[in-house]
């Protein structure tokens, strides 16, 4: 009998090895994604989301940059296996679609030509074969003509069709796990919708569990169902997203949400801003990272916060959670 957890994340460490300093991109990482779950991860550029998990994909090959921890996916340590392992793994089991369509395609092949390279990577299909299930994928995911569309090329596509062709790519074998990096950066309202729609619609039929990464509250909340939140390269509250929406606890997570238009919210009201910059990751402050941002601030923030849970399983790294200043 299959676990319910697909992904078993524990203690991810990601560090590079720079001129300036150690770079500690992640730090501490841990949590477990559910079979059929969407997992969104949210946070500001630099807080570690992609860092995160291409360390999950196995592809940073970076010299200088230091991996530790654990990494379980389907019963198997990703972090222990070897390159070749992992290449029959990516693409077949776990697919990622990147947040620039545009570099994640070779602009001298056609569309076509790299879904069918994806397919026959994995399996042993016939070109013919491959090239009809290039044509339904396209056609799955919402492309017009894709008999026509499937021998054109990345820069006869838009940005929203290359994007599809991407996802078409990524669940061209029905991996077990999709990654989406911000994929619905410099799209258009309508058609980051659509995107969206997308996923959903093929996470209920290929059954896929997803995580996206995303620094948009508004893809949050239409999309994910589980929301870890990541501040400095550390988690900083996971939690359902009904339970984050209706109660945020950490003082970053609330300055995320405020910072987004609301129906509710009176129009000729300001916006609210998270005051000062982003933490740098190679020169972080002592104990809690938001410290110098956070209006709540105190004595004991010059501490690291432990992250706690409750029973409801909705947990944050703040001394703040259990006086119950965060409101």
């Amino acid at each position: 009998m299959l676990a319910d957890n697909l992904l078993e994340v524990k203690n991810l460490s990601v560090s590079f090895k720079t001129r300036r300093g150690t770079v500690r991109a992640v730090r501490d990482l841990s949590f477990t994604l559910k079979r059929g779950e969407v997992l969104g991860i949210v946070g500001e550029s630099g807080s570690g989301k992609s860092v995160s998990m291409n360390a999950v994909m196995g592809l940073i090959q970076d010299q200088n940059a230091q991996i530790t921890g654990e990494v379980i996916f389907d019963g198997v340590d990703l972090l222990k296996k070897s390159d070749e392992e992992l290449r029959a793994i990516r693409g077949k089991d776990i697919a990622m679609v990147f947040q620039d369509p545009m570099t994640a395609l070779t602009p001298v092949y056609t569309i076509g030509w790299h879904i069918r390279e994806q397919i026959q990577l994995h399996s042993d299909i016939s070109n013919d074969a491959a090239y009809k299930r290039a044509i339904e994928l396209l056609e799955e995911v919402g492309i017009p003509d894709p008999d026509k569309r499937v021998d054109q090329y990345p820069h006869e596509f838009s940005g929203g069709m290359r994007q599809r062709a991407i996802i078409a790519m990524a669940l061209s074998l029905n991996p077990k796990l999709l990654i989406a990096d911000e994929p619905t950066t410099a799209l258009d309202v309508t058609i980051q919708a659509q995107i969206l729609e997308l996923l959903e619609r093929l996470r209920k039929s290929h059954n896929s569990s997803i995580i996206i990464i995303t620094h948009d509250m508004g893809v949050i909340s239409e999309l994910s169902s589980e929301v870890l939140v990541m501040y400095a390269g550390r988690m900083v509250e996971r939690s359902s997203k009904s339970s984050l929406f209706s109660n945020p606890r950490h003082p970053y997570t609330k300055g995320l949400m405020n910072s987004v238009p609301r129906v509710d919210r009176d129009r000729t009201s300001r916006l609210e801003t998270i005051a000062g910059q982003p933490a740098s990751i190679l020169n972080l402050p002592s104990g809690c990272a938001f410290r110098n941002r956070c209006p709540l601030a105190h004595a004991a923030c010059e501490e690291i916060p432990p992250f706690k849970s409750d029973v409801s399983d909705h947990g944050a790294a703040c001394f703040l959670v259990e006086a119950g200043a965060v409101r």
